[in-house]
């Protein structure tokens, strides 16, 4: 069997573009919103604690 170099581009193609609606589905689909905010919030994280350790600001 000759697999001709547009088979392999259409065969590439095909499977980019079930790899990109399965992301999309991933994300969107499956309601994995609580997940996505929680990891939105994660960079602010820090901040709470580190506010609690500095020093009052004397003014």
């Amino acid at each position: 069997m000759d697999i001709s170099l547009m088979d392999a581009r259409s065969i590439i193609t095909l499977l980019s573009l079930l790899t990109f609606v399965g992301i999309i589905g991933w994300t969107f689909v499956l309601h994995r919103k609580q997940d996505f905010d929680e990891a939105a919030m994660l960079p602010f994280a820090d901040e709470e604690t580190n506010n609690m350790k500095q020093e009052p600001k004397h003014g």
